[in-house]
Parts: C-alpha cells; structure tokens; sequence
C-alpha cells in the first residue's frame, strides 16, 4: 500500500494486509447507518472469529437488519417482503451474532445510536453503548484508539478527474481522517479503507474526496450490493395533526431541520399541503381550532401562506421529505458560502439573478474593492457574477476580445463592465446541507435520477458543520435563518424536560443521536426555534397512558432548554416561560383523559396555583375529536395511511393492519372472543379472504396447526371488517 489507493478484488485479502499494517488489535470504526462496507466489515469478523488472536472492537452506530419475525404467522407475513425489498442485501454478520448471544468473546460492538426500540432488553448491547452527542461521535471514537476506518464510496468524475464519494455518509468520515493520518504520522499505524458501490448517488459538496484519501479500496463488481431501503412507516391520524401544527410554525424564507419517521412525513406532508392547496390548508387548520387557541404563537413564529421565498434545508439527516419538498418548491431558498453574498441576498439587495445593481451592491458592502484586485475577480468568476474566463493581468479585465481597465469608479468602465463581463445568475447556490442519509429505496432511485447541477445543490458535509455553529458562525447565522428545528420526543415532563432516548430503567431506546445539537443552536441562533413533537399518548394492547407526565427518572433534553413541543392535541410555547406558565401550556395540549390527575400532581408540588383551572377549550383533547377533524378531508383523498407510497402491496396492507390489530387484542387479558358473525366466518372461510390467505399461504392449510392459523387470520379480517 505504498501507492494510495490500494485495489482490492476481494475483502479478504484486504483485511489481512490490514491486519498485517496496523497489528492484531484492530478498532474499526464505521459510519451510521447505510455507508457500511458490510463486505469488508464481514471480513474482518470472520477473521477475529477464526483467530482468536486477533481484538476487533467495531466502533459504529445504527446497525441495519432486516425485518425479522417471533412467530410462524409474522414469518408467513414477512418472509415474502423481505425477499422481495431486502434480496441482495448482505446482512451484518456481526448483528446477527448479538442477536443470536453468539458474539466471539475477541469481538466487541460499540454503538452510539440504535433503530429504536431495537436493542431494549439485548445486555450485551446495552453495555456496550455510549451516550454521546452526534458532534462528539468522532472524538469519542478517536479516544479509543481507532486505527481502521472503512464506509461505502461511489465512484465517479469531477472537472475530467476520478474523484470518490463519501456519498451517504461523510459527516463523522470527513473529521477522522486527519487525525488518523496524524496518528500515522507519529509511528502509530491507521488504515483508512472503502468499499465502492455504484448504486450509491454521487453526491457533492465536501463528500468529494481524492482517491489518495484511501490506503485501500475494494473494488469489484462482485461485491456491488443493494443498499437497505428503509420502509415507509404509516402516517397516522396524530402524526398527521402534529405535522399540521408544526407546519404552522415554519417562516417563508426560513430554515428546516427535519428527522426520519412518520412524524417527519406527517410534517412534510402539512408543508406540502400549506404549499399546494393553501385554501384546504387552512380550513383544516381552522376547523382544527389552530388559530382559536395558538393564533398568537402561530403569528409570532411561523405563517401558514405560500413558500413564495421557499426554505433551506439543514439538516443531520437527510430524508426523502427533503426531496418532495424540493422538487414542489417548498425548498428551494439557495445559501451561499460567503458572508457578503449572504447577507445582501437575506437582505433583499441582491438575488440569484445577476443585474448591474448586484455590482453596486457588492461595492457599497466592501465585498470588492472599486478598484478590482485579482482576488476580487476570482470572487465574482467563482460566484458566476463575473462570465466564466474573466480574468486581471496588468490592471486590465480580459475576457475573449474584451479589455476594460478594472477602475469601477469611472463610469465608462463600469458600463463596460456591465457589458462585457457580467454573468447571468450567482452560482454555487445551496439548497440542503446535510450530514448523511438514509431511506427506501425510491429516494436512492430520486438522487441518482437527479441531475449533476441538481445534486450539487445538495451540500454533504460534516456533522460538525450542520449540528453546531461552532466554525464559521458568522455565515452560519446567515444561511441558518428563521431555523426550525423539528424533532421527535417520547415524553415531555409537565416541567418541559423532554426524554428521547432511554428509559428511567438505563434502556436505551435509540440514543440521543443530534438531537441535542439541534435544540441548542436553535437558542443560540437568532429567531431560531426547536420544536419537539410528541404523540400525547401510547398503548400496549388496551392500556393507554399519557406521554405528558409530571416527572420522569430520565431526560434526553433539560428543561433549561425546553422551548416548544407539540402533540395533535396542539402546540406549547415554553421558552421564557415561568415553572406555572410552562405546566399551564404544556396542560392545554395533553390527552383531556389525563388532564385532572397531571394536574393535581402539579397543585400537590406547590408548581401551579392551588385554585387553576384548565380553560373549558382544551377540555376536548381525545382521539376521536381529531379523527373526527380529518374524516371529510380524508373521505377526499387527503391524509392518506402512506402519502409518499409504501413497499407493501395493498394485500399486504391489509394483512398488515390486520394482524397488528389481532396482536394488540392478545396482549391484552385474556384471548379474544369472536362473535357470533366473527365465528361463522372462522368456521366457513368467506370467499373475499382467499387472496389474504393465499397470500400467506393459508389457502389450503396441511395441517390442524396451519387450519388454526387459517381460523385466527379470518377472525382478524373479520375484525377490520374486510371480510
């Protein structure tokens, strides 16, 4: 590997010639999520478990599995689909020996973040996982001596040279790097490793790298693999009220941060609809009482008009949302990385289109000076304000035939200038900064279709440059305006401390991933705001509790920092706001079921007035209220289960929902008795359920097992009503 990079046919070879560099105590560090070089990191399992004497710690987070099963009836259900979205896809050999209780004793997995809920109840994943914020993941990570760095590149060509993409993943890559290339430096050995897959999008901005980059490549279309698609979650009837909500609160011309699942779509979704049909939009939000009960937070943080200005995106991660908004022109307001370009273009004086007053108004800003240097004229080519070519030699602006002295201050010049050299629009423009991503498969499909001038107004970078202002703050104030900063909770304490990631137990459910970041720079920037959205309740088959509780022995966000949170009963703005103020709002917009019991917990603190009384308006928070809200809108094709498609076939939809209900009935006391109509049909299966067995293969059942089965999957479409 004395040349950099170092080809490699297969993953084996690599990894002992890695070995063979760095020792036999490897710590392999790995991106989270889809950018796993899951050949390579297989590899080098296989090779710790056949040699006991090799130490391999893998360092990473958010481990991808597909979908598995606990029982005969899930398997009939899920076997099928993930052959189908996951064939191809190799599977982490690592997580199936956690999942299994069968990690070699030489083998160690750390991890900062889970898929949530996934790891709840595995202790050897629990150990071994570390509480961090996402800005801190790669310092955490060099702190443990990481001497081997691998992820998933593309390959492609940028201005006639080969170049790599970090593609989906830079945003921990990118800050490792140089120390580990220190490390090397100071006689401690490192290996910095990548494994191409030309189904990954090409993506620009700072994921753009040298081949040189690499100590060793694998490269070989025998290890080219589907990359996991991520399914779509359903967006239900509370996801869709808190999306509504919080839509409200985004300013035209502002800032979006936005995470993955179905309260990410659901607030897509009220975007989209806010954006495309604004007459419904607000009727909606009329009928739902919005501006009744938080007209004057909706007018003082957010609007609920057109995207005439648009928005930027900047965000950890990037999810298919973005691209819908994009491509409706919801995002669509361009950033640059220059502090004068910036700032006039917020203030309105100039714009993307280039006009003499752009000129002018660079001049009165200081950005150039009235007489042109040569950096100057490098700004304004590389900003497109000047033609491509333009060039200073001697005093003198050459374009092609064109020669005007560079003396703005005469005018003749000027207007030649304005003539001969003045380009059309501003270049480099930014849409979305964001730091990897992850999705189903159509948004893989959506970027790669996209075109290269498309693609490059996505800027991948770091996760230290979307998750803080720490660097650069100046033009990260400017760029991240109006930001709004939308992430998912599981409980809010009636204090407005917000619990994310764990449970008071030590659980961790998923981990505190950026979430921290975020709600910080959104008090750090100026009208920034976080918005924390979280479903006002859970159920565990008939038991229904309240996700705003009093207290909590575990929080993810400190109340010190509590600022607005929303669930579909409504919207809560805490920040500045007194202990008795934060408890009243935070009331409001709790399940009505649950209201007098948190609130006399509240009185029995001495926290609100012993003689408070919650306003009769928010006495009317109940699930069949909002459901009523959205019946005539979604009787016209509004706030559809999968508004931005789904894998699954409308069979399988149903079979879905069906059997989650069954499961939901069982675990409650007792089995579920049919009734009378439920039972006939057990019994003499009805014609309308043979596609949904077939599908199952429960058609013909072989067996008194598979004919139980038959009868329970009756009963549960009898139970929906679909048969």
């Amino acid at each position: 590997m004395s040349e950099r990079p170092a080809v490699y046919r297969n993953p084996e070879s690599m990894v002992e010639d890695i070995i063979a560099r760095v020792g036999k105590r490897v710590i392999l560090g790995l991106p989270l999520g889809l950018g796993k070089p899951n050949h390579i990191v297989n590899a080098f399992f296989q090779r710790a478990k056949e040699d006991k004497s090799v130490h391999l710690t893998i360092a990473t987070a958010l481990s991808l599995e597909k979908p598995s099963w606990t029982s005969d009836l899930e398997r009939r259900f899920l076997e099928p689909f993930v052959e189908r979205m996951f064939g191809g896809y190799p599977d982490l050999t690592y997580a199936k020996a956690l999942r299994a209780d069968a990690m070699p004793e030489n083998v160690e997995l750390i991890e900062f973040y889970f898929k949530p809920g996934s790891f709840v109840g595995v202790p050897r994943a629990q150990q071994n996982y570390i509480s961090t914020n996402y800005t801190h993941a790669s310092r955490d990570i060099l702190d443990r001596g990481i001497n081997v760095a691998a992820q998933l590149i593309r390959e492609g060509v940028v201005d006639g040279s080969k170049k790599y993409s970090l593609s989906c993943n830079p945003e921990v890559s990118l800050e490792l790097v140089p120390h580990m290339r220190e490390a090397d430096r100071q006689g401690r050995p490192t290996a910095i490793l990548g494994q191409v897959n030309s189904q990954l999008p090409f993506m620009y901005g700072d994921a753009v790298v040298d081949p040189s980059e690499f100590d060793a490549v694998l490269d070989d279309p025998a290890y080219d693999f589907r990359l996991f698609g991520a399914p779509k979650m359903a967006v239900t009837t509370p996801d869709f009220m808190i999306g509504l909500y919080v839509s409200a609160l985004v300013k035209d011309g502002g800032t979006l941060q936005i995470g993955i699942g179905s309260l990410g779509d659901a607030l897509v979704y009220g975007l989209l609809l806010r954006h495309q049909k604004n007459e419904e939009y607000r009727k909606v939000l009329g009928d739902a009482r919005v501006f009744d009960k938080f007209g004057e937070t909706v007018h003082k943080i957010g609007d609920t008009g057109l995207f005439e200005e648009g928005l930027a995106g900047s965000t950890e991660m990037l999810v298919d949302g973005y691209i819908h908004l994009y491509k409706a022109g919801v995002v669509k307001r361009k950033t640059y990385y220059n502090r004068f370009i910036q700032k006039l273009v917020n203030e309105k004086k100039i714009s993307e289109t280039v006009t003499p007053g752009t000129l002018s108004a660079l001049l009165e800003e200081g950005a150039i000076s009235p007489v042109l240097t040569a950096a100057d004229v490098e700004f304004l080519v590389e900003f497109g304000i000047f033609r491509e070519g333009a060039a200073l030699a001697d005093g003198v602006l050459v374009l092609g035939e064109s020669r005007v002295d560079a003396d703005l201050r005469i005018p003749l010049n000027r207007e030649r200038v304005v003539k001969d050299f003045l380009g059309d629009r501003l270049k480099k423009g930014i849409v979305i900064h964001g730091g990897f991503f992850l999705g189903p498969e159509s948004f893989y499909k959506a970027l790669n279709d996209m075109s290269e001038e498309e693609r490059k107004e996505i800027f991948m970078t770091t996760v230290s440059n979307v998750n803080q202002l720490y660097g650069d703050q100046e033009i990260k104030v400017l760029q991240r305006r109006h930001g709004r900063f939308a992430n998912a909770g599981l409980m809010a304490t009636l204090l407005g401390a917000v619990v994310s990631d764990g449970l008071e137990n030590g659980q961790v459910v998923s981990g505190v991933g950026g979430q921290y970041n975020f709600v910080s720079q959104a008090h750090a920037l100026p009208g920034g705001r976080s918005i924390i959205m979280i479903r006002a309740l859970r159920s565990k088959g008939k038991e229904v509790k309240s996700n705003i509780v009093f207290n909590y022995g575990h929080t993810t966000i400190p109340r010190h920092l509590r600022d607005i949170v929303a669930t579909e009963y409504g919207i809560a703005e805490l920040r500045g706001k007194t202990d008795s103020e934060v408890i009243a709002a935070l009331l409001n917009i709790a399940d009505s079921r649950f209201q007098d019991q948190l609130l006399a917990e509240a009185k029995a603190a001495g926290k609100i007035r012993a003689d408070y009384v919650i306003p009769d308006r928010f006495r009317m928070n109940l699930p069949e209220k909002n459901e009523e809200i959205l019946a005539p809108y979604k009787r016209l094709g509004h706030f559809p289960p999968f508004p931005f498609g789904t894998d699954f076939t409308k069979d399988e939809l149903v079979i879905g929902k069906a059997l989650k209900s069954l499961k939901e009935k069982m675990s409650g006391a007792g089995i579920p008795v049919p009734s009378f109509a439920q039972a006939k049909k057990m019994i003499s299966v009805p014609d309308a359920a043979l596609p949904y067995l077939k599908r199952l293969q429960l058609d013909k059942p072989a067996s008194a097992r598979e004919t139980m089965l038959q009868r329970l999957v009756v009963y549960a479409l009898a139970s929906q009503g679909v048969v």
